[in-house]
């Protein structure tokens, strides 16, 4: 049936792509606004808002606000499946087709089906922090493969034959210290989803919080993450300028460092006030940043290889995480 179809332009799924980024990015976000407003439990059941209902009804038990917060959640989601779905359409309809392209676009729906599987979960287990933090962290790959996917539909990847595989830009030892930095990325995320555990925005007034280990030990242990996050990326810093890496690289370095500045300032004042809700959601933004960044600067150390012939169609797809 597809190929009944008009060939997808290039720019139609350079924007879906874009889109499918944005709508990841947003679902955490609003997400986090469901959380510091208390509206965990604004629809009490799951996939119903209410038993009998998709939809907030009049309840005297519920306040109308958290209804419509996590309700408007949860249209974001169905939004997003909409988005990303079309997003895999478009890859499947891209001639000639592009293996790679299409299965980083099957990520995007897929991601947003397990992120409503957890959500429903959490709902069900009364918004248990051991069920808030995978809910979180589920998007944050999504978030990587989503940037990724973006990089396939940039003109130069576009441009190459199909099945093009993708060679390094930058020497081995600049991408090793780059894969060390966004492992440590991934326990920062995970110990910041502790902190928000332990603290005092559990979606819901009568949520237990995490109380096994003090927060000031998981904020220290938060902190010390971050510094060590930003020393690897300073001395990414340095050979990046001693290999004379692709100006693109530098540019993309400049600017993972100063949203991590920025993000960890934000953090630190959060944490002296008193974590207010405002606050809290734009930490949660700046994570969702920091991981677009790093990956955005890792998409740029490959780039697709010289083709001296034509490939064939069934040339195998690269790993996703390794060659965009």
């Amino acid at each position: 049936m597809l190929e009944r179809l008009p060939a997808t332009p290039r720019r139609l799924m350079r924007g879906l792509a874009i889109a499918a980024l944005v709508g990841q990015a947003g679902i955490a976000v609003t997400g986090a606004t469901v959380r510091v407003t208390g509206s965990g439990l604004g629809c009490p059941t799951w996939p119903q808002c209410f038993p009998g209902s998709l939809v907030p009804v009049p309840h005297r038990e519920v306040a109308v606000l958290h209804q419509w917060v996590e309700f408007g959640n949860r249209l974001l989601g169905i939004a997003l499946v909409l988005v990303t779905g079309a997003c895999l359409l478009a890859a499947l309809n891209v001639r000639p087709r592009r293996r790679r392209l299409v299965l980083l676009a099957a990520t995007m729906p897929l991601g947003v089906v397990a992120q409503a599987v957890i959500g429903g979960i959490t709902v069900l287990a009364g918004l248990a922090w051991y069920t808030v933090a995978p809910h979180f962290l589920v998007t944050i790959p999504l978030i990587w493969l989503a940037v990724l996917l973006v990089r396939e539909t940039s003109p130069a990847a576009m441009a190459a034959p199909p099945g093009t595989p993708w060679r390094p830009a930058v020497p081995a030892a600049l991408r090793g210290l780059l894969a060390v930095t966004a492992v440590v990325l991934a326990a920062l995320l995970v110990a910041g989803t502790l902190v928000t555990a332990a603290g005092p925005h559990g979606g819901d007034a009568a949520t237990p919080r995490l109380a096994a280990i003090p927060l000031p030990t998981l904020a220290t242990a938060h902190a010390h993450l971050l510094f060590a996050f930003l020393g690897l990326l300073v001395g990414a810093g340095f050979m990046v300028h001693a290999v004379s890496a692709p100006r693109a690289v530098l540019v993309r370095l400049r600017v993972l460092v100063a949203v991590t500045l920025a993000q960890g300032a934000l953090g630190g004042v959060q944490y002296a006030l008193g974590v207010p809700e405002l606050l809290v959601a734009l930490h949660v933004l700046g994570a969702v940043v920091t991981t677009a960044a790093t990956a955005w600067l890792w998409a740029a150390t490959a780039e697709p290889a010289p083709v001296s012939g034509p490939l064939p169609d069934d040339a195998p797809a690269r790993a996703l995480a390794g060659t965009v």
